[in-house]
């Protein structure tokens, strides 16, 4: 079976649970600037130089995975779904990396490869953010998706600094 189907010539595209709607719907966006975001990821993983980091990139790969399913899809089953959990877990790992990178100031994005693409990543992440939003005003959309989509640009902006601090090269403006 080839990706390529010839449906969505003529400007539609079908969500998961199989409606038809625009490609250009605010749900479709939504998702695919997910996709977007994932993609941008798997760029910072090849730049990367710490291992947990790069575990911490792969596991949130497939969160955005399931984030996506729930954005393209009108059915919204629990197993498919982001959960408090996943945004509290976001949380303690944003709170983990402040412990040991104390911050004092503005931070000039992109001192190594690796906090490069994650403050890329991380830009991503905030106008995904803007488009669920967005989202929301016209349908229901989980309040732990909008929670943890604005929890993980903080989790990846403490990445690139653990990348920083690594190579002693955290930047202050």
């Amino acid at each position: 079976m080839s990706i390529s189907t010839k449906k969505g010539d003529g400007g539609q595209t079908s969500l998961w649970s199989g409606e038809r709607v625009a490609k250009d719907d605010l749900r479709v966006d939504a998702y695919g600037s997910l996709d977007e975001l994932s993609s941008f990821l798997g760029l910072a993983l090849h730049s990367c130089k710490l291992d947990g980091t790069k575990t911490a990139i792969v596991a949130i790969q497939k969160s955005l995975l399931r984030a996506c399913g729930e954005l393209a899809s009108t059915d919204l089953r629990p197993n498919a779904r982001i959960t408090d959990a996943d945004q509290s877990a976001l949380t303690q790992a944003v709170a983990a990396l402040e412990a040991h990178i104390p911050l004092r100031g503005f931070v000039v994005p992109g001192s190594t490869p690796g906090s490069a693409a994650l403050d890329v990543a991380r830009t991503v992440c905030r106008r995904t953010e803007r488009r669920i939003v967005s989202l929301s005003r016209e349908v229901a959309v989980g309040e732990a998706l909008r929670s943890y989509m604005n929890r993980l640009s903080d989790y990846l902006y403490m990445l690139a600094r653990s990348e920083e601090a690594a190579e002693g090269r955290i930047t202050y403006a």
